[in-house]
């Protein structure tokens, strides 16, 4: 194949992934629509597992509902070339604000960028292989079909996320390690004044807690955030209470750092359990999510098909760039992957707030689940035609062992 015929070739495909995006372009509005105004929490988006299910049964693709045995995941597969490239979607909202992270973009971008790139998989030699994640928000979807094999088989993986106003470019994207624990201290209750000292006070282990954090973060770099949030210390000044309960979130950069954070925030919570007395429990409301560690050059060819394809100009970003803390992250660090981010332009909103979710239903969603799409497709064609690329991860593909362990 000359350079000429190389380069001819790909103009045809990037048209006929125009085209075939721009024959489903109402229908991936529609599913955006949908998704946005119904939404549903964490492991129960079944009307969205259902809807996006649906629209890509009807487009040709394998789908199986249900997969990896959670009920609101699916996996929607085309084609049978060696390179599979694996789109993640995700559709489930936050309490009281709905698709206040913009969801329901993700999935609607996602459905896209398959559907759009059906019509040339078997000509680029790819598999395409729809994953639909549930509770990113809380629950940690992805990990759990990672333990279960769902990117066992895949080449790379892509997602495209919602963002305010200003693209930021993908290369050098980055998102931080996340870990929440719920710390209960148990004590012994008594009559405040009539007995104390036959009291173990459980609100004096959350208070201790606390100061130990409050002095801890001196000593913690500024890329590292410790959060924490009193839900229960008691119900009453005349009643030693015998339960205390912190919720504590700890984040970071880096697996170093976000590890360093973790195990020192457990020592202050030993801590404040041993000096007053208490025993601690902890509970782990969703499993940790490892930090997003992007691929530079596939988010390099997204950042060159937003600017060169679709018109975007992109921001400068901050050196430091870290957007969050997401599932994404821990398949992230299993494969090559990116999670570049998709402006809701013109608009003032900003993520989990319910200016966000309006955004998101919004003509500017709808453009930004349509160019997400484009640029998702357009960087896989570019992939898959790129001999040194495709190899690349083909070779990092073939020396990786799969991923499955026991939840």
């Amino acid at each position: 194949m000359t350079e000429t015929t190389a380069t001819l070739d790909a103009v045809a495909i990037r048209t006929r992934i125009r085209e075939a995006l721009d024959v489903a372009r109402e229908r991936i509005i529609e599913l955006n629509q949908a998704i946005g105004h119904d939404p549903e929490l964490a492991f129960q988006e079944h009307r969205a597992a259902a809807r996006v299910a649906d629209l890509l049964e009807s487009e040709g693709f394998t789908v199986t509902r249900g997969a990896y045995g959670l009920a609101t995941a699916l996996q929607a597969d085309y084609g049978a070339g060696e390179l599979v490239v694996a789109i993640a979607g995700e559709y489930d909202a936050l309490p009281g604000v709905g698709h206040g992270c913009g969801h329901n973009v993700i999935a609607a971008a996602g459905v896209g960028a398959a559907i759009a790139l059906k019509p040339v998989a078997d000509e680029l030699g790819i598999r395409v292989k729809f994953l639909g994640t549930p509770a990113e928000e809380l629950g940690g979807g992805k990990i759990l079909m990672l333990q279960r094999g769902a990117w066992d088989d895949a080449t790379f993986s892509l997602m495209v996320h919602g963002g305010p106003d200003g693209q930021v470019p993908a290369r050098g994207f980055r998102g931080q390690a996340l870990e929440m624990i719920i710390a209960k201290f148990h004590g012994r209750t008594a009559h405040a004044a009539a007995a104390p000292q036959q009291g173990i006070n459980a609100g004096d282990a959350v208070t201790l807690a606390q100061v130990a954090f409050g002095l801890l973060r001196q000593q913690l770099p500024k890329t590292v955030v410790l959060a924490s949030y009193i839900a229960q210390a008691g119900g009453a000044t005349n009643v030693i209470p015998d339960l205390g309960v912190l919720e504590v979130e700890m984040r970071g950069n880096t697996a170093q750092e976000w590890n360093d954070v973790r195990a020192r925030a457990r020592k202050a919570l030993e801590g404040a359990a041993l000096a007053t007395g208490c025993t601690l429990e902890l509970e782990y409301p969703e499993l940790p999510y490892e930090p997003l560690d992007g691929d530079d050059d596939i988010a390099q060819i997204f950042d060159d098909m937003m600017v060169e394809e679709l018109g975007y100009t992109l921001k400068v970003a901050p050196s430091d760039l870290a957007g969050g803390s997401t599932d994404m992250g821990n398949v992230s660090q299993y494969l090559p992957s990116i999670h570049p981010m998709i402006a809701f332009l013109g608009t003032e909103a900003y993520p989990h707030h319910v200016s966000f979710a309006q955004a998101a239903v919004s003509p500017a969603g709808d453009r930004a689940a349509l160019d997400g799409a484009l640029a998702m497709a357009l960087t896989v064609a570019t992939v898959a035609q790129d001999p040194a690329q495709r190899e690349r991860l083909l070779a990092v593909q073939r020396e990786r062992s799969p991923y499955t362990s026991a939840d």
